[in-house]
């Protein structure tokens, strides 16, 4: 037993040891995305405040800066080794800062993995099965690719399961020293993103059910409520020391980002089936389809059954359920999943670019799923029936796996453009594609290869994407493109961020495309 025990704990090392490894090889391979500029901003105002407040000089004004509610846990240290351990200044860039920027991004999600990993086998016990929801996860394109550029959301996404796992571990045995812990992940993921705070309902209720339905004999109110007011206590602390724009006056600059959050002020529109719609008046389910075509089938659907199954059995034994760890992982995965999307639904938050503001709710889908299948596999494999018709569904599940395996391998590295089921061609009719900007890399990287040398004149779709893509180009094919207004003798790169289609003809014929998986998501036009 120890032998076998010794030989699983082994294989769990080294799939993480080989995740990090593929890391290090795909690292190099991804553009720029959108925001990471913008995010880069905000690690210098923040530095700024600190270094004013440090030296004891006038503070520079954070909180009228636009973005001064946008957390910066991860912003604030790449800014330090951006100026300390690349010697950049200010807003200046290069390629190595990107990749030790994409670098550590990966290497913090798969630090988010390993509490995914840590929350399954609490709930699922057997080291092999607790595996499956980040092999799951990996073999999500979307999130998968996202993971090395997306310092917003699949960072969160990191810190909020970081932070499940170590409530779930409170609700396992409540010490102070296990509530001061939660506390720091707890402001951990508000300090990246302000939803954080969605961690601290869920751990009230969870700690109000220990004294209610106590699953321990000898346990004290008293002592659960020591326990709740370190965690409070250690998530407020440590929130404000990683937020410096909550340094000056910490309450009212808080209640100042949760209004800003509720209601964000962007003004862009989004092609959502077909129309241009305005992000501020989004349908209530545009978040929810947008999880349906971009997750692959079998994940969703066996985590609609992990819901279900979780619902009958708190309908039949209701207070049995909540005295077990079992039943409250249960409550803990469902309201995860759902109470999200019930928020953004009932505020009428604002959302653009597919579901990526809802990412951190897919740890919880992938336990459901993993769940649903090891519960439905016990119940059924005594069976006639059931155990040959599990196995077909298994087969069924695995060929999917299988097949979203070698989708990603061929859509590399654009795998942010995965649609799980659509055809392309209701895809390019019906949604947006590369909103990330990604593709502008390799749309520069021909133009240098067709053109090595003398002046390239270029007029672009989405400015931001042209100009954060540059980097990938060296100094000298950096100065010989020249950004101008479309016209004779000009190349055109063409994204399709809100567009349905193939692009007008008045901006020239296509030379060369970026796709993924037969899709177009950059089209390189030339106009004689």
């Amino acid at each position: 037993m120890r032998f076998s025990a010794a030989v699983r704990r082994f294989g769990v090392r080294a799939f993480f040891g080989l995740l990090l490894v593929l890391g290090g090889l795909l690292v190099s391979d991804y553009g720029v995305s959108w925001d990471e500029p913008t995010d880069q901003l905000n690690g210098l105002v923040s530095l700024r405040y600190v270094a004013d407040v440090v030296q004891g000089h006038e503070p520079y004004p954070v909180e009228k800066y636009r973005d001064s509610d946008h957390g910066v846990l991860f912003e604030l240290p790449m800014t330090l080794v951006a100026r300390y351990g690349l010697g950049l200044v200010g807003e200046q860039v290069s390629r190595n800062y990107y990749l030790v920027r994409h670098g550590l991004t990966f290497l913090l999600v798969v630090g988010g993995l390993g509490a995914l990993y840590g929350l399954a086998r609490l709930r699922l016990r057997r080291r092999a099965l607790a595996l499956l929801p980040v092999v799951l996860f990996v073999l999500s394109p979307r999130l998968f690719a996202e993971s090395f550029y997306n310092a917003k959301d699949l960072l969160f996404l990191a810190a909020f399961t970081l932070g499940m796992f170590t409530l779930a571990r409170l609700v396992q045995r409540p010490t102070l020293g296990r509530a001061l812990l939660h506390g720091l992940a707890t402001a951990a993921a508000t300090d990246i993103r302000l939803l954080g705070l969605l961690l601290v309902p869920f751990t009230l209720v969870l700690l109000l059910l220990e004294v209610l339905l106590p699953t321990r004999p000898g346990a004290q109110p008293q002592q659960v409520a020591a326990v709740v007011g370190a965690y409070l206590v250690g998530a407020a602390v440590a929130t404000v020391a990683g937020w410096p724009y909550l340094w000056g006056n910490p309450l009212p600059r808080l209640l100042a980002a949760f209004q800003r959050m509720g209601h964000f002020p962007w003004q862009g529109e989004v092609l959502y089936w077909g129309k241009l719609e305005v992000a501020q008046h989004l349908p209530w389910h545009y978040g929810t389809v947008w999880l349906l075509i971009t997750t692959p089938v079998a994940y969703w659907v066996a985590a609609a059954v992990g819901l279900v199954l979780a619902a009958i059995r708190f309908r039949r034994r209701p207070l049995a359920q909540l005295r077990t760890l079992d039943g409250r992982l249960d409550l803990l995965f469902c309201g995860w999943l759902l109470l999200p999307f019930l928020l953004v639904i009932s505020m009428q938050s604002v959302l653009y670019d597919g579901w990526r503001h809802l990412y951190f709710v897919y740890p919880a889908l992938l336990l459901l799923a993993v769940s649903a299948g090891r519960q439905l596999w016990q119940q059924g494999r005594e069976s006639r029936w059931g155990r040959p018709l599990l196995l077909g569904l298994g087969l069924l599940a695995g060929l999917e796996m299988g097949l979203t395996a070698v989708r990603m391998v061929c859509m590399h590295p654009q795998q942010q453009v995965y649609f799980s089921f659509l055809t392309n061609q209701q895809v390019e009719r019906n949604f947006e594609r590369d909103y990330w900007g990604l593709a502008y890399r390799q749309g520069l990287e021909y133009l240098v290869r067709r053109h090595p040398t003398g002046p390239i004149y270029v007029a672009v779709a989405e400015g931001q994407s042209f100009l954060n893509n540059l980097v990938w180009l060296s100094p000298a094919d950096q100065q010989r493109i020249h950004l101008t207004a479309p016209g004779p003798g000009r190349y055109y790169l063409f994204g399709y961020r809100a567009w349905a289609g193939p692009p007008p003809p008045t901006l020239g014929r296509t030379v060369y495309q970026v796709q993924a998986d037969g899709l177009p998501i950059l089209s390189v036009l030339y106009q004689p």
